[in-house]
């Protein structure tokens, strides 16, 4: 029987994404963990490893098509002992295989980097998962597997075809013994249907805003991929996050000093230069890490039924690109020197720039820090990168004019503003969490013990 391979979710937001290049060709064999295609998404260009074996029967999508949805077969492989050239004819009338689910949903499911949806449907003959069969797993699902020393074949699959993805190993333990087969395979359940989205307001389409405007007195930009998502979660998060501000003001010249001392004790590396340079936003973000684990209750995710607490500190740093936006997460910030902080996202922020960072580098994450002080702005507001309960805006570091014990002095500050997620945290819990981060920030001393 022929082996499907359809287009995969690489990103849990993903529902369309290009086809960029073909790295096999038809007729060539293909092993697991050969890499086939590379696919371009809203935010990346990732290789797609084959899951199964066999010869690259038929491409039925040719390399540079657009806008390819999450799971249409974009290709199939003959088994082993198949016959190609009938594998091939049969591919030939194919449709494009439909979700069992809406892509999007689907894809808001699984982890961050569910890169496995290049799914193979088993043999008819062949046994099912747990029965001495080949076990069908996306090589996220293997890989957490081994890690946490989980069997596969005692775990049912829920994605496509059966094949068991990283959300089906939640809760499963070292050790399990394969689950029985039913006697008979009953059908599978139809998907429940999506609650209905709340009306949203329309906003007028492309040629009525053409229409208010003289023609040729424009020019028109087609929006990429990116800067289509990134429209889409913004108008989703102001929409459905209700939220409130805090804002506060921070003394910096102790964490001025500090700087200047840990910079001049920096080792030096074969070629002479520092091994590291702390910046004020490496400080930023671990003063965020440690307010999170002192205010445990903020550093939490809202999750519908429920919330979710965090046990490590992970703070998303936005890093503008050109044309778009990239938030990559320094995961276990709490944990990290300041010189460690620094290096990550130096690699982080440059890697963001060209488009390779790997999607759960990303992804996750209770909060944000967007600085626009290096452009000179004072304050502002930011709007929060869902599922993120806060984002802290932090605006220039500079002199001020401050009244203290009845005399003016010259202080070195910036006004930090954080967007709260009224669900996640009320105003007491949001002014404790700023309160504890303005604390790390003008005794910075006590990040480093």
């Amino acid at each position: 029987m022929p082996i499907e391979i359809l287009m995969p979710a690489l990103s849990p937001t993903m529902e369309k994404g290009n086809l960029a290049k073909w790295l096999k060709k038809e007729g060539d064999t293909v092993k697991s963990g050969d890499v086939l295609a590379e696919i371009e998404t809203d935010k990346a260009t990732m290789e797609v490893e084959s899951i199964d074996e066999g010869i690259l029967a038929k491409i039925l999508v040719p390399e540079g098509s657009q806008d390819v949805p999450v799971n249409q077969l974009i290709a199939v492989l003959a088994g082993e002992g198949e016959d190609v050239a009938a594998a091939a004819a049969g591919a030939g009338g194919a449709k494009p295989a439909a979700a069992a689910a809406p892509a999007a949903a689907a894809a808001a499911a699984a982890p961050a980097v569910e890169a496995a949806a290049a799914a193979a449907p088993a043999p008819a003959a062949a046994p099912a998962n747990g029965q001495g069969g080949r076990v069908f797993a996306s090589p996220l699902a293997r890989r957490i597997a081994k890690d946490k020393g989980i069997d596969l074949a005692a775990l049912a699959g829920s994605g496509p075809h059966g094949r068991i993805v990283a959300r089906d190993l939640e809760g499963a333990k070292p050790g399990a013994k394969p689950a029985a087969t039913p006697a008979a395979a009953a059908a599978p359940a139809p998907a429940t249907a999506p609650a209905p989205k709340a009306a949203v307001a329309s906003a007028p389409g492309a040629e009525q805003v053409k229409a208010m405007f003289e023609a040729g007195s424009y020019e028109e930009v087609q929006l990429d991929g990116m800067r289509k998502t990134i429209a889409r979660r913004l108008v989703e998060s102001e929409q459905v996050t209700p939220t409130f501000f805090l804002t506060v003001d921070c003394d910096l010249d102790d964490l001025m000093s500090l700087r200047e001392q840990v910079n001049a004790n920096a080792g030096k590396d074969k070629d002479g230069k520092p091994t590291y340079r702390v910046s004020v936003n490496d400080f930023i973000i671990k003063a965020m890490a440690l307010a999170l684990q002192k205010v445990p209750a903020a550093n939490a995710v809202w999750a519908e039924d429920r919330i979710l607490r965090m046990k490590h500190s992970d703070v998303g740093v936005a890093v503008a690109i050109d044309g778009g936006l990239y938030a990559p997460i320094v995961k276990k910030a709490e944990q990290k020197t300041l010189s460690t902080i620094s290096n990550e996202m130096r690699d982080l922020a440059g890697r963001a720039r060209t488009k390779k960072l790997k999607p759960d580098e990303y992804s996750g994450g209770s909060t944000s820090v967007s600085n626009l002080g290096m452009m000179g702005i004072r304050n502002f507001t930011a709007i929060i990168n869902a599922p993120q309960s806060s984002i802290l805006a932090v605006g220039a570091s500079e002199q001020r004019a401050v009244v203290r014990n009845g005399e003016i002095k010259a202080v070195m500050q910036m006004t930090v503003t954080m967007t709260c997620d009224h669900r996640v945290m009320d105003g007491a819990l949001g002014a404790e969490l700023l309160s504890a981060f303005k604390g790390f920030i003008e005794k910075p001393m006590s990040m480093l013990v």
